[in-house]
């Protein structure tokens, strides 16, 4: 773009940011939201305290009773109080016997409230009631089944068969639905109320980087089924990426399927970009080619998401002495996620069949979807903006309040298979680095919304 364009799209991008700023709930007033920020402050800028936090929240469903589980807690903080005075403080009061039962029934209620915080229920039906409100609200969801990666046949199973009941009841739920136009129409057709997310692997066992075929044969039958319940039921099912390993058989076992003339009036589908890995541009024309050359009447949605296994990544790469494969400067991911969400949104302009989906709790960036939008004169439905539940809460309300889509990612599951997804989204929620941690540590607005 020319500096002329820059200049205006940066007018109109902190305009748009202003505006969501301005609709964001106020209920930093209320007393479990001061203590949330309290914590949340003292664990961004104490890494001592903030590991021991998150073992303790990684070791909790394995504690057997209350005395096993402050053994832990006391354990941990121990641990971090050499260099910690915040969990020196917190260790010493865990390790009074008289304050034991208490302590550990808080800590198990803390643990917990987290948890729910971000996970809407244990399966679909315990979460209808929340689901249904924030319909009610102006905010679409999508459901994600949780659990880690599968390592029989019998789970791979019992996975798609939970994927298909949840399939189903969402179909059924979502009927009774009040009507929301912005939610359930753009330019493409209408967008089907029912939308899950799924992870290959745990469709199958053999998901390994250097068996893709396997990997492809094992789980194919499998997504085969789910994307034919899912057009049954006029659903949409959308494919999560993982690590990078795993990226390759994940992209080319979806395309593969949704290339069969069977699937190319439907059912809606979708996939996922993540912005932080290097090649991300690459990746991006790839899915345009595939789109391009196998136009299909359901349009194809791409989420584009940062990516959440940074650590995952960067540690995989040191040990193998191999150059990291995402962006390791915070500035530089945010500069190619709005690279890519141009790009996105430039080939939906083209007349592509796409439905670009920009999931952020990055308020720039999400502004500055909307600015790009409105400058290439999509139609406000035409852009879709998602955010998780229990990190994106409030700007989800922003978005629905400024007449925009927005839909919540919403997991669901117990809380042991939750576990490992609670410590992913902790580490992105206090990362010294992240948009939350700067905004939840009273950044100006002017400095959240600089370009990157």
């Amino acid at each position: 773009m020319c500096a002329m364009t820059v200049n205006s799209l940066e007018t109109d991008v902190r305009a748009w940011g202003r505006r969501l700023a301005e609709r964001l709930p106020d209920g930093g007033r209320h007393p479990a939201a001061l203590a949330e920020r309290r914590l949340m402050r003292t664990m961004i800028g104490d890494p001592r305290l903030r590991a021991a936090l998150f073992r303790f929240v990684d070791v909790r469903p394995a504690c057997r009773d209350r005395t096993d589980l402050v053994r832990h807690l006391h354990e941990y903080l121990a641990e971090a109080g050499a260099g910690s005075p915040a969990a020196r403080r917190l260790g010493g009061l865990v390790g009074r016997r008289t304050l034991e039962l208490p302590t550990a029934s808080a800590a198990a209620l803390g643990v917990a409230q987290m948890a729910h915080r971000f996970i809407a229920g244990e399966d679909a039906g315990a979460a209808t009631a929340e689901l249904g409100a924030l319909w009610q609200r102006g905010r679409c969801v999508t459901l994600d089944l949780l659990g880690e990666a599968t390592l029989t046949e019998a789970e791979g199973d019992a996975y798609a068969t939970r994927c298909a009941q949840t399939l189903r009841e969402l179909a059924r739920m979502s009927a009774a639905w009040p009507a929301q136009p912005m939610l359930e129409h753009d330019g493409l057709g209408p967008l089907p109320r029912a939308n899950l997310s799924v992870k290959v692997s745990a469709l199958t066992p053999h998901l390994r980087a250097h068996a893709p075929e396997r990997a492809l044969g094992a789980a194919r039958e499998r997504l085969l089924a789910l994307l034919r319940l899912a057009r049954e039921l006029d659903a949409h099912l959308h494919v999560d990426m993982e690590s990078l390993d795993t990226r390759e058989s994940i992209t080319a076992l979806v395309l593969e399927l949704l290339a069969d003339p069977e699937f190319a009036d439907g059912p809606s589908a979708g996939i996922v970009l993540q912005g932080y890995l290097t090649d991300s541009e690459e990746e991006l024309e790839r899915l345009l080619g595939w789109l391009r050359e196998h136009p299909r009447g359901a349009p194809f949605t791409i989420r584009l998401v940062k990516g959440a296994y940074w650590d995952h990544e960067v540690v995989m790469a040191a040990q193998h002495g191999w150059e990291a494969p995402v962006f390791t400067d915070r500035r530089s991911c945010d500069r190619q996620y709005e690279h890519l969400t141009r790009r996105l949104l430039d080939a939906r302009a083209e007349g592509l069949p796409l439905r670009p989906a920009i999931a952020s709790h990055n308020l720039r960036s999400l502004a500055h979807a909307l600015a790009y939008g409105d400058r290439l004169g999509l139609p406000p439905e035409a852009v879709e903006l998602q955010v998780l539940r229990g990190l994106g809460d409030d700007t989800a309300a922003a978005i629905a309040a400024a007449g925009r889509r927005v839909r919540v990612y919403c997991p669901v599951g117990d809380l042991v298979a939750g576990m490992a997804y609670l410590v992913r989204r902790l580490l992105e929620n206090t990362s010294n680095d992240s948009f939350l941690a700067a905004q939840t540590t009273g950044a100006e607005l002017e400095l959240l919304l600089e370009r990157p």
